[in-house]
């Protein structure tokens, strides 16, 4: 009977592979595919609207101009031409670009202050293209929906495996929805394409590999988000190079150096304390003018969607989020009104720091076991916020006065000096005449570290600057 059923599972598997097989588009290969051109646009839009429901779009209309006219035309130029792409630019600091299946394409300010003209946006924009009209995603998915089959067959046959398919159905859930190496080196040959199609100068595009390896190698740097699960950006600059010198590159390839670097001008550098800043365990938010303070020693983090702390030990957190426009009671009702979340104390009513707030405790079940926790809804000016805080149920009690002092500590800000600062820029230099990257950086200083101004520029410390070039310098961010 055992063997009977195997058979039986493995010709359903090969039923699957026989009727999910396509054409890859952009490769032209045959593939296993179970997702369908309109699950890909389906999944991608709801990706998107989630996405811009929780991080603002950069404010300036002419950096959102070129990120969608490089877009559409690379978008015209692939496979795919008649999907409904989008492009956006988004206000953050993060180096980052990503896609969504189906064509919804984001690309963030923090990338584009690290690059030095619009041919190296393109081979980015054109990176993130390629994973779509590669269907990259599609695959990946239609990888896990097939493995799910296979952990099915074996849990029929193995009673051990039974016990373990929640378990593993998640890890390959995390696993197969990663790019794998094989796909990012594709989506860089695919965004060579459509640069080359699109008449940039593919020069151009090995230098965006060796800034994001200079970023991710810079003391004390995060991580570039873009490359933080790529190949290695010295290996792939170097394939980048090989497959420029492979070509001819016309004489009216764009690389539009000195219009990209003049459309940087006055864009935000790095975080932007308008939106949150932390002094020591103080966090302010100026636009919204409050503050809340954290427990002492936690390690806290500003997200978009919510600010974050967690203890040392990682077994409690405290979330500081937007709640919505109703009013703290309302809220309340409706946070406790939630499957799965039992009531240990009532929502109250109650006045915290002048403000009208409503608090509650609670326990819920979870995969990871039983929680208890405490959420405020505190009203400030036109919104309500959410303090959101929990822990494991058998570590409540070390957690609750913590808990609560950090929801207490939520009060409106008037301070000026707090409200008052001011973000880094990037400022532009036409230098005067020739000269060293030390003499520029002695004679035109920034706020930023010299490491950091040379990696913004794609300089090494021993270039030489020529009369007239367009320079990027680092100013502001005083009053912090």
């Amino acid at each position: 009977m055992g063997w009977r059923g195997r058979g039986w599972w493995g010709g359903a598997v090969g039923m699957m592979v026989l009727a999910g097989c396509a054409t890859n588009p952009a490769t032209g290969k045959s593939e296993l595919m179970l997702v369908s051109e309109g699950q890909e646009i389906a999944m991608g839009q709801q990706g998107a609207k989630e996405t811009l429901a929780s991080m603002p779009l950069y404010p300036d209309s002419a950096s959102q101009r070129l990120v969608r006219s490089i877009g559409m035309r690379m978008a015209a130029a692939s496979e795919r031409p008649q999907l409904p792409w989008n492009f956006y630019l988004l206000d953050d600091a993060a180096v980052n670009a990503f896609a969504y299946p189906g064509g919804q394409i984001f690309v963030t300010r923090g990338l584009m202050t690290y690059l030095n003209s619009e041919a190296e946006l393109a081979g980015v924009i054109g990176h993130e293209v390629g994973h779509v009209t590669a269907r990259h995603t599609a695959r990946q998915m239609s990888n896990a929906q097939l493995a799910q089959v296979g952990l099915m067959a074996g849990a029929l046959a193995s009673r051990t495996v039974a016990g373990m398919v929640g378990g593993l159905s998640q890890g390959l859930q995390l696993l197969f929805l990663k790019f794998g190496r094989d796909d990012e080196l594709q989506a860089d040959e695919l965004g060579f394409r459509y640069a080359r199609r699109t008449d940039y100068d593919v020069r151009e595009i090995p230098r965006t590999f060796v800034t994001l390896g200079r970023v991710s190698g810079a003391a004390g740097a995060r991580l570039p988000e873009w490359q933080s699960t790529h190949p290695d950006p010295d290996r792939r600059a170097q394939r980048a190079a090989a497959r420029a010198d492979s070509v001819t590159v016309p004489g009216n390839a764009v690389a539009n150096r000195d219009g990209y670097l003049q459309l940087l001008r006055g864009m935000v550098f790095g975080d932007d304390p308008r939106q949150g800043y932390f002094r020591a365990n103080r966090f302010i938010h100026p636009n919204l003018g409050f503050e809340l303070t954290f427990p002492a020693g936690w390690r806290t983090q500003n997200q978009p969607a919510a600010v974050i702390g967690v203890p040392e030990s990682q077994n409690a957190v405290i979330q500081l989020a937007l709640g919505g426009k109703e009013a703290p009671a309302t809220l309340a009702q409706q946070f406790f009104a939630q499957q799965g979340v039992q009531v240990v104390t009532r929502p109250q009513a109650t006045d915290i720091n002048g403000l009208p707030a409503s608090y509650g405790e609670f326990s819920a079940s979870t995969e990871q076991g039983q929680l208890a926790g405490g959420v405020a809804y505190i009203r400030h000016g036109d919104l309500t916020y959410r303090i959101f805080g929990y822990a494991p149920a058998a570590n409540w009690a070390q957690f609750r006065p913590i808990i609560r002092e950090a929801a207490r500590s939520f009060r409106p800000v008037t301070d000026r000096a707090l409200l008052g600062v001011t973000p880094q820029t990037i400022e532009l230099v036409k230098l005067p005449r020739d000269m060293s990257t030390d003499a520029f950086l002695q004679q035109y200083p920034s706020t930023a570290s010299d490491e950091t101004v040379l990696i913004v520029n794609g300089l090494d410390p021993d270039d030489r600057l020529r009369a007239g070039q367009l320079v990027k310098r680092i100013v502001g961010g005083v009053g912090r």
